[in-house]
């Protein structure tokens, strides 16, 4: 109760910031990458329950002559990448926060397809609801393995405080500012998850 209370009371109070900015980014947004603007897809939320995340679009929808999608280096573009650099393109999920789907700490909301391929321990990360940024993001974000991102994860779950939360946003925004770990060695962003080594070694 007092995570939901944090959440609601700093995305509200700090609402005359983010609101004039969500604007500009969507009009900008929206010259760049055309319609839609926002991003949609269900992603997996608290104890595996589906909700539909809010981003903005960092790519555009070129495709090949057989009406394939371009890969998304390919599709990224220079102000797509300045977003997810700045975190610009998570700026909707405040409405996820707001509607009780996120909380501003918790691990990030991945793939519906990732659940089935998880160990017993990695699938813990969804005891508690997602974030828009989370103790993984501060320690490496993209530019660790998945296997590390998840181990980040449960320890969050295991010892989540109020304190931490507070510790991980501040991080956060010094990440923000050095722009760090945006993605892996080679990737626009991050490679899919195949399932864990370790178990696939089994």
């Amino acid at each position: 109760m007092l995570k939901r209370v944090f959440d609601l009371t700093l995305v509200l109070v700090t609402s005359p910031l983010w609101l004039p900015l969500l604007a500009a980014v969507a009009v900008i947004s929206r010259v760049v990458h055309g319609s839609p603007v926002l991003f949609r897809q269900v992603r997996p939320g608290y104890r595996g329950s589906r909700f539909e995340l809010l981003k903005f679009r960092t790519m555009t929808q070129e495709r090949d002559a057989h009406g394939v999608l371009l890969p998304d280096g390919a599709r990224l573009t220079r102000f797509g990448r300045f977003m997810r650099e700045a975190s610009l393109d998570e700026l909707p999920g405040l409405l996820n926060v707001l509607r009780g789907e996120m909380s501003l700490v918790g691990p990030r909301p991945l793939l519906v397809e990732y659940m089935e391929l998880y160990t017993s321990e990695q699938a813990r990360r969804h005891e508690v609801r997602p974030g828009l940024t989370g103790w993984a993001q501060v320690n490496g974000r993209n530019a660790v393995s998945w296997e590390d991102k998840f181990a980040l994860d449960v320890w969050y779950v295991d010892n989540q405080s109020f304190w931490l939360d507070v510790r991980i946003l501040f991080m956060t925004m010094k990440k923000v500012l050095v722009r760090e770990g945006i993605s892996a060695e080679g990737e626009a962003t991050m490679s899919r998850f195949t399932g864990s080594r370790k178990a696939n070694a089994k």
